[in-house]
């Protein structure tokens, strides 16, 4: 079964002052997903914003609002992104609250849910969850900063989560964040991944450059027949 792929650029990575203008960005190029960390200085050491900017963004975009909670208490704050416009939500597994009560209520509001895991954190634990999220993310950096190094291990655990999908028939997306650029897209293909998170490395390239990192990714099946 091929699944679609996408590029996801992290609004993160772009100019905080006009992120009107980073969305815009990702939008003229052709970019259907767009993803949005949000941070709150517990979880993870840094902060970026909150639902107003999520909703504030939603009122000029169209795209796909994949909305990323690095929250010590994720649970909490659902309510307020589905009300910005989040088109899905995704939540770590790390914090101790009620997962599957969690990913229910995402769900029952008639959007996707997902689940995070940070590096450290093994595969294992997500399978209680395979049947209940639309999309499985795993970091490939500690989470709270751009510009760090791909964890290249990390993608040893979303093979192995494929290969649970695959014999299964089981319908989630997987989800790779954390300090990609393109010479790590071959790699994420054949680890199974569906949507390709790129922060940095994105934003810093001209036109050109995007439409070649998205293509190499979104495209790759294309070569098969050419």
């Amino acid at each position: 079964m091929r699944r679609e792929k996408f590029l996801a650029p992290s609004i993160l990575a772009g100019n905080h002052a006009k992120l009107h203008d980073s969305l815009m960005l990702a939008d003229q190029d052709g970019r259907k997903w767009i993803h949005l960390d949000i941070m709150d200085g517990h979880f993870v050491p840094n902060l970026s914003f909150g639902p107003q900017t999520v909703s504030d963004l939603r009122k000029s975009s169209s795209l796909f609002f994949d909305v990323h909670l690095m929250l010590q208490q994720p649970d909490r704050y659902i309510d307020p992104f589905i009300e910005a416009g989040a088109d899905l939500i995704s939540i770590h597994l790390e914090p101790e609250y009620d997962h599957s009560r969690a990913l229910a209520k995402i769900s029952a509001a008639g959007i996707q849910n997902g689940i995070v895991i940070n590096p450290d954190t093994p595969a294992h634990s997500l399978l209680p969850y395979l049947e209940q999220v639309d999309l499985i993310l795993f970091m490939t950096v500690n989470p709270g900063f751009g510009g760090q190094k791909f964890i290249y291990e990390v993608l040893s655990k979303a093979k192995e989560i494929d290969e649970i999908r695959k014999k299964e028939n089981l319908n989630f997306l997987i989800e790779v964040d954390g300090g990609v650029n393109p010479e790590h897209v071959k790699s994420c293909l054949n680890a199974g991944v569906d949507i390709l998170v790129a922060g940095t490395a994105y934003y810093k390239l001209d036109k050109l450059g995007r439409k070649h990192f998205a293509d190499l990714f979104e495209n790759a099946y294309l070569k098969d027949f050419l």
